[in-house]
């Protein structure tokens, strides 16, 4: 972007529907444009300042940008060119740090703690071996030496000696929903936490561990009232997969609701959220001459359906923009290993909240650069959606981005809406490849009815559907 008069930028501005009120600074591209009130929703002003790689805000914080040139300006971005900078107040969100860091005395201590766990770990072995200590974890036979191990040699070690002694305090029975406090039944060991036995008794504790992010999965209040209606009407189980006798009406309004909060063409529905990345990713991508990259920390669920896709996977390091750049220039220019010939396609594969860190994706950037380089966004909403964005539609939302321009939007509902199960949204052709060749679709048992409408009654709540303001 290169200096101009404030004439020549105010008439530039005036025809992207922006009215110049100044231009500061203008040897450092410095520029503020008032906009409008237009189809792409409210206009804020906007300072901008020219950077070696991009641009800046003025108040030094950072911010995504589209290159662009003439004709409508594309509602996912702010556009810059000869002195107009014209900015959407939906994307203009400041970019946050990834997570949250660990305080250094606490890292500290962790680290500590976990060195004295596998010192104390490396002894108890060695009194194994010469016989002075049980050994009751499982071992291979002598006649199975020949097989693959089951697991590496760390972590049988991380299992004897370090998850025993955690797992007293994990995975502990519940009898009850997974409200803010469960009842958890007591249990006690014997023999260090290899087996357990209950002792009848019950303890009220806070719970911290469930995925129940809006409360809908309780025992009372409109959901589970329409839940049990579905029970009456449908039972429990259905039976049969989607494409023989398993397509009830039920799912069909699930998807049509599921495609409306979200603002896609079209979505379809699957019993369980791990399968609907597994055994769809495979679906999506063609095999040989296909390109995947995969962010480093994206679910095992999508990790494993690229590898069962045959494509070949590049893992760029993880929210690192740059990275991710890279390869995909790398890989628009030297093309496919050995034969350099273009890829048939290139897939960018993100989450919208990565489980493990808490980070958010940055999802301006990423949309930007699969426009530059041709590529097609999977993301993953599944810790996301309806519960990130000011009405709960989660990443997109939160950063003001049209859903749209996500080309495969794929999330669960047992976090947000308190159920089972998953979805794929997107255009109506894709929806309808996957509702042909999915083996989802094919094979699996279709959702229960029940689960169904959960999801419907959550869904309808969050968006003032039914009639209260129970959403808002």
């Amino acid at each position: 972007m290169e200096s101009v008069s404030q004439d020549s930028a105010s008439q530039k501005c005036r025809r992207m529907g922006a009215n110049l009120a100044s231009v500061r600074n203008s040897h450092e591209n410095t520029f503020i444009a008032n906009t409008t009130k237009g189809a792409e929703g409210d206009m804020v002003w906007v300072g901008l300042k020219r950077k070696k790689k991009g641009f800046e805000w003025t108040d030094g914080s950072s911010c995504s940008y589209t290159h662009w040139a003439e004709g409508q300006p594309d509602n996912n971005s702010w556009v810059h060119g000869e002195g107009c900078v014209v900015m959407y107040k939906k994307v203009g969100r400041k970019s946050p740090q990834d997570y949250e860091s660990a305080p250094f005395l606490a890292a500290c201590w962790t680290y500590i703690s976990l060195a004295i766990l596998i010192m104390f770990g490396y002894l108890r072995d060695f009194l194994r071996r010469i016989g002075l200590d049980k050994n009751r974890s499982a071992t291979e036979r002598n006649k199975m030496k020949g097989f693959v191990p089951l697991y590496t040699s760390f972590e049988g070690f991380f299992s004897r000696n370090i998850f025993k002694r955690a797992i007293h305090a994990a995975g502990k029975p519940i009898c009850g929903p997974p409200t803010v406090e469960v009842d958890v039944l007591e249990r006690t060991s014997d023999d260090e936490n290899w087996h357990f036995r209950l002792t009848g008794k019950k303890r009220r504790c806070i719970n911290l561990a469930s995925y129940n992010y809006l409360g809908f999965a309780e025992k009372d209040g409109p959901c589970v009232h329409a839940t049990a209606q579905a029970l009456q009407q449908y039972g429990v189980g259905v039976c049969s997969s989607r494409q023989e006798l398993g397509n009830y009406n039920i799912h069909e309004e699930l998807e049509t609701t599921t495609a409306r909060f979200l603002g896609m063409e079209d979505a379809i529905t699957f019993g369980m959220g791990f399968a609907t990345n597994s055994m769809n990713i495979p679906v999506l991508m063609g095999g040989k001459g296909c390109l995947i990259l995969s962010d480093e920390k994206n679910h095992a669920s999508i990790v494993l359906g690229a590898r069962l896709c045959g494509s070949v996977i590049q893992v760029f390091k993880h929210n690192d923009m740059d990275d991710l750049e890279e390869k995909l220039r790398d890989a628009i220019i030297s093309g496919r290993p050995g034969t350099h010939r273009a890829w048939r396609k290139i897939l960018i594969i993100v989450e919208g909240i990565y489980s493990m860190e808490g980070s958010i994706v940055k999802l301006l950037d990423v949309i930007r650069l699969k426009r530059k380089y041709g590529a097609y966004l999977y993301l993953d909403e599944a810790h996301s959606i309806g519960a990130l964005g000011e009405t709960g539609r989660g990443v997109t939302e939160y950063w003001g981005v049209d859903p749209r321009d996500v080309d495969i939007m794929m999330g669960t509902f047992t976090k947000g809406f308190g159920a089972a199960g998953g979805y794929i949204a997107g255009s109506k052709r894709l929806i309808n490849h996957l509702r042909t060749y999915s083996h989802s679709t094919t094979y699996a048992c279709s959702m229960s009815a029940p689960v169904a409408q959960q999801v419907i009654s959550s869904m309808r709540i969050i968006m003032g559907e039914d009639g209260t303001n129970i959403g808002s």
